[in-house]
């Protein structure tokens, strides 16, 4: 048993002080520090942050690579290497995210991930997969490859119905929504708009029949005009999770506070979009057999498209924090019981409340992550 003690604890509503934190695998209790008595405990171990942010893990439901590893790879070895990379940014679960090519190649990393789901963590949890395409307009494909493209087939994912927490598709190359509407009636998997040339019109559409998610917001979609509302449009007057990558290249971070406020914080979603150059020096990369240019900032390929990202989720909360008048507890909020709602784990994950998993990140003032606690098990840094 373990006791977090002198913690600025962030719940989904406030900051908590004055508070111990009980944990072992799930969290035990939360209790105030004067009716903490550590003799009624055996073995227990006191861990004292010294007045840091004690934040609920981060979850990345939007998520390729990092340290030169890409879900694509489908080996036990490139999940791993993932996983024990960004735990030490705060990421307690994620979701491997496939992207558009052979039908070969998605199935052995859909394959990979089932495998891998069965065995106990090295680093941040697998909890699933986000199916990135191949369901997509070839419009709007982005750093995804046009000669994979195809429409929306059940038959095809029907086999793994039971990991794949999202999809992200094209609404308009569904005809009639026959794909969301079967999927919606066999599973509970979210069906997300993104790269996609819907107009505002179809994406309510969508919308109506079961889409409930929108992939990385302005990119790769319709954006916002004031005659065409698009799909930007559907996605801010509607009530669906919307992602967010706040690296302040793929959206201006002067429309933070304006997504935000139109959203509400409770529907944004932040994301990294990472790739395999994530956490690596500046070079030629690959992405889905593409060649990829990263600089300090920014991952693109050689047309100048951008492809994915170098994002941490540490990195995009400090973006939002210090661009927005949100407080600490609001943007938490984005990386971690949005999400866990969005998928519909948040009675297992998501927020610090007695009883679920003790998926625990110290946050520093400055908002760096100085350790990682996943089901109890210190992960990364100290103690």
């Amino acid at each position: 048993m373990n006791a977090i003690i002198n913690a600025n604890i962030i719940l989904e509503d406030k900051v908590l002080e004055n508070h111990v934190v009980i944990f072992d695998e799930y969290i035990r209790n939360i209790i105030p520090i004067c009716e903490f008595d550590k003799d009624k405990y055996d073995d227990i171990n006191i861990i004292d942050i010294k007045g840091n942010y004690l934040s609920p893990g981060f979850i990345d439901l939007h998520i390729h690579g990092a340290s030169g590893f890409d879900t694509m790879d489908a080996t036990k070895e490139a999940i791993d290497t993932i996983s024990k990379s960004i735990c030490k940014y705060g990421t307690t679960s994620f979701l491997p995210t496939t992207m558009t090519m052979p039908k070969d190649r998605i199935i052995n990393a859909l394959e990979n991930i089932k495998a891998y789901m069965k065995n106990d963590f090295v680093g941040a949890k697998v909890i699933g997969a986000h199916m990135e395409g191949p369901f997509i307009n070839k419009k709007h494909k982005g750093a995804q490859d046009s000669t994979f493209i195809i429409k929306p087939d059940y038959e095809f994912i029907k086999p793994y119905l039971d990991i794949i927490k999202i999809i992200t598709l094209a609404p308009e190359e569904d005809k009639n929504f026959e794909f969301i509407k079967t999927l919606k009636q066999n599973s509970n998997i979210v069906l997300s708009m993104g790269h996609t040339d819907t107009s505002f019109e179809t994406a309510n559409e969508a919308i109506a029949n079961g889409v409930s998610y929108a992939t990385h917001t302005f990119n790769a979609m319709t954006g916002l005009h004031h005659r065409k509302p698009g799909c930007v449009g559907a996605i801010l007057s509607s009530d669906i999770y919307a992602e967010l990558i706040a690296d302040n290249i793929h959206v201006h971070r002067g429309l933070y506070q304006f997504f935000i406020d139109s959203k509400t914080n409770d529907k944004v979603i932040l994301v990294t979009d990472s790739i395999r150059a994530t956490c690596l020096k500046k070079g030629m990369y690959e992405l889905g057999g593409q060649k990829i240019k990263v600089d300090e900032s920014s991952a693109r390929l050689e047309d100048d498209t951008l492809a994915g990202s170098i994002l941490r989720l540490d990195k995009a909360i400090k973006n939002i924090y210090n661009e927005t008048n949100l407080s600490i507890y609001q943007v938490i909020k984005m990386v971690s019981l949005n999400q866990a709602k969005a998928i519909n784990v948040q009675d297992q994950i998501g927020s610090i409340k007695k009883g679920k998993k003790a998926d625990l990140v110290e946050l520093d003032k400055e908002l760096n992550v100085l350790s990682t606690f996943i089901e109890g098990k210190k992960i990364y840094g100290g103690y």
